[in-house]
């Protein structure tokens, strides 16, 4: 995708707001860590991935395995800085994607580096505190991860596959208004209720999903451009990952159907929430561009949030990404520091 989400586009607070680019790590010299380290995240466990003994569960694939690097370097360019704290979101371990951290590359400037979930969907954030840093200095935290991701088949039988007749807990959030997802917009009532005149008496609910999809790829033109909310890419008929995303969300919801955004390193698409007739649920993905896939994920992505209505506490605002950000103090004369994030995929052979 070529033109990432504003909300990936990488902030530094520091008396100002500026916006950074993305840049690939450099070479470091390893540290012995001393820093104190805390998680307090809710890891995914090591049993058996889905459900094989259930025709209704998503089916899993042979994982593809990568190297992913993620961190921040931060340099003092403009004078000493303190009470620094860095956000960066790491690989998020969920039902299709294992994240095991292989090193963890932390100067001595850096005090606290804690791990974190955010309210308002699924994500891993890195905290990096830094108490002071001098003029001039550079300090890092850079972790490197094994990402194992599988890719997802779909459901051998989908006649049994219900819309939940009761959601559940953590799953509410997921039929809400959020940050680019108007489910109170007019036009998408509009076109909502020309999906549901289209369907025949008969369809089940996996097949009304379905109408959705297909009908959002139909009218929305996949053009690669600025991001664009679930009404922007309706009124405009047009519109990347992001923009079909967003209206295949807003229409589920719409539905009573849990929808969310699933971001992944360079794209994002939607995934949705039903349960078999017992009342066991699952998440299903599909793509939102390219080849269709509905119900499915054929490719494996590193998988780095899942959700769009993040509450970071750090900001004021609500984020559909919870995005790189930066805060801190400058000291007398001094000035905002230079930041660098990394997130890169280690290329085969590179240690």
């Amino acid at each position: 995708m070529r033109n990432l989400p504003l909300s990936l586009r990488l902030c530094v607070v520091f008396a100002l707001v500026t916006t950074l680019p993305v840049l690939a790590a450099t070479p470091t010299k390893k540290r012995t860590p001393k820093t104190k380290v805390t998680d307090t995240t809710d890891n995914a466990d090591d049993g058996p991935v889905g459900n094989p003994d259930d025709p209704t569960a998503p089916r899993y694939g042979q994982p593809q395995t990568i190297r992913f690097r993620v961190g921040a370097e931060i340099t003092a360019t403009n004078g000493a800085c303190r009470g620094i704290t860095t956000m960066v979101t790491v690989p998020l371990d969920c039902t299709e994607q294992k994240v095991t951290i292989l090193d963890q590359d932390f100067s001595p400037e850096v005090g606290d580096v804690t791990y974190r979930p955010l309210p308002g969907g699924e994500v891993k954030q890195m905290v990096i505190s830094i108490p002071r840093l001098n003029d001039g200095a550079t300090a890092h935290a850079v972790l490197t991860c094994e990402v194992s991701t599988r890719p997802i088949q779909p459901p051998e039988n989908t006649d049994d596959i219900k819309i939940a007749k009761k959601i559940p807990a953590k799953a509410r959030i997921y039929v809400l208004p959020s940050p680019y997802i108007e489910i109170n917009n007019a036009q998408i009532h509009a076109f909502n209720k020309e999906i549901s005149e289209s369907l025949e008496d008969s369809a089940n609910d996996w097949t009304k999903v379905e109408a959705i999809y297909d009908a959002v790829l139909k009218k929305i033109d996949y053009v690669e451009g600025p991001d664009k909310s679930a009404a922007e890419a309706l009124h405009d008929k047009q519109g990347d990952c992001q923009g079909r995303s967003a209206l295949f969300i807003a229409l589920c919801r719409l539905n009573k159907v849990p929808a969310r955004m699933v971001w992944v390193h360079g794209h994002c698409y939607p995934e949705f929430y039903m349960e078999h007739a017992e009342g066991e649920g699952y998440w299903y993905p599909c793509e939102s561009a390219g080849t269709r896939a509905f119900g499915e994920m054929p490719l494996a992505r590193t998988i780095l949030q899942k959700g769009d209505n993040f509450r970071v506490p750090e900001r004021k605002e609500k984020l559909r990404y919870a995005s790189d950000y930066t805060v801190g103090l400058p000291t007398p004369g001094g000035g905002k520091p230079k930041v660098k994030y990394i997130r890169e995929i280690v290329p085969q052979g590179v240690n």
